[in-house]
């Protein structure tokens, strides 16, 4: 056991140098040193040795439902895999479900186009889900709103009321697929599935304002790879409103520099479309494929720019849009672009209908959530700009 603490001490020392090296923020490491210390007491405690630490079990008879202490554990396990100091990380728990919950989770992968991560989660809720009906004795067929209530007031407890929401969610999607796609349940259960009456005026959609859209343009850095990059898909993002997930699914077979036009056949509820593309976002794009992109053979657009090549994930747009928008205004979000994009038409003159296919919305209820408040006409009425 001393031989054990020997070398997980400094190994920990290692990771915490590590993460300073990287620039992690002072918070982060300082909670992680504490949950990390924890964890060698933990260890020692236990009599447990090297080769048998970094197990899920252990994880689970460690972690006390905190998110901070199984990203501190698994981040150190990680980090020694790399240092080959260990030989393998800690295996992810598994989240086996009945046979109309995989089917479920592949309709839903193949009509939304959904990403792993994404997947992941749904199952993880539906699991909880099903596990809670088969201690009850509860069987789908037979299913009733008043049981799914009880089942909510029981998976929630703790959770904030955004996160409360998404579970919902999942499970409203869930239900609509047994009633309508399986006929599984003989009435249509999901919008029964409601939270707390929220007594609150409805947040009206953010979107970056001229002025902050001109300095967000100008502040990037075009002789670097990342920057023409970041340009051309920040160009995608605020003339055509395309999400993270639509960016990373380009190909060099979308577009069409001849006729400036774009090919969308991957949008989320399968409305393919072709699009006019401003001439700045061809240049962008332009700029982009003979500056920055990589010499491969991958026919994705965007690619990372450290080998292997590859294309890239909706967190790296997420990341670097974040970082671009960031200094701009601290609150900028991603999905400020898509914002400003429907606000645009809508003063285009361009109908509710036209905007609900532009923005590949399956609901014309998904548009008016975008367009809530019309920032020019609010002017012209109360300041007569």
């Amino acid at each position: 056991m001393k031989t054990t603490i020997k070398k997980l001490k400094p190994a920990v020392d290692d990771y915490l140098l590590w993460m300073i090296s990287s620039g992690y923020a002072d918070a982060t490491i300082k909670n992680y040193e504490q949950i990390l210390n924890h964890f060698v007491d933990f260890i020692r405690d236990h009599n447990i040795s090297w080769d048998q630490i970094f197990s899920s079990a252990n994880l689970n008879r460690f972690d006390q439902n905190t998110k901070a202490e199984l990203a501190a554990v698994r981040g150190l396990c990680r980090y020694l895999v790399k240092q080959n100091r260990i030989t393998a990380p800690i295996e992810n728990p598994k989240y086996p479900l009945p046979r109309v919950y995989e089917q479920y989770l592949n309709y839903y992968a193949t009509t939304r186009h959904a990403a792993n991560r994404r997947i992941k989660s749904i199952r993880r809720v539906l699991f909880a889900f099903d596990d809670y009906l088969v201690n009850k004795k509860i069987k789908l067929t037979a299913l009733t709103i008043e049981q799914i209530d009880a089942f909510f007031a029981d998976f929630t407890t703790g959770f904030s009321p955004s996160t409360c929401k998404v579970y919902r969610s999942i499970v409203r999607g869930f239900l609509s697929y047994l009633f309508h796609q399986c006929q599984i349940i003989k009435r249509d259960l999901a919008p029964l599935v409601v939270g707390a009456p929220m007594f609150a005026r409805a947040k009206p959609p953010t979107f970056l304002r001229a002025d902050e859209l001109n300095r967000l343009f100008d502040s990037i850095e075009l002789s670097s790879q990342s920057g023409l990059r970041t340009y051309a898909m920040l160009q995608l993002a605020y003339t055509l409103g395309l999400r993270p997930i639509e960016i990373c699914r380009m190909t060099l077979d979308n577009i069409s520099f001849r006729k400036a036009e774009l090919n969308i056949n991957w949008r989320k509820c399968h409305n393919p479309l072709k699009l006019p593309v401003p001439e700045s976002t061809i240049k962008a794009i332009a700029a982009y494929i003979i500056g920055a992109r990589p010499q491969t053979t991958h026919r994705a657009l965007f690619l990372s720019l450290n080998p292997p090549y590859g294309p890239i994930t909706p967190t790296t747009v997420h990341y670097c849009f974040k970082t671009a928008m960031h200094p701009i205004n601290p609150s900028a979000s991603v999905y400020w672009l898509r914002h400003t994009y429907a606000q645009n038409l809508l003063e285009a003159g361009v109908s509710l209908f036209e905007i609900k296919e532009l923005l590949g919305h399956d609901s014309i209820e998904s548009t008016r959530k975008y367009l809530l408040i019309h920032i020019e006409l609010m002017r012209k009425v109360l300041f007569d700009e």
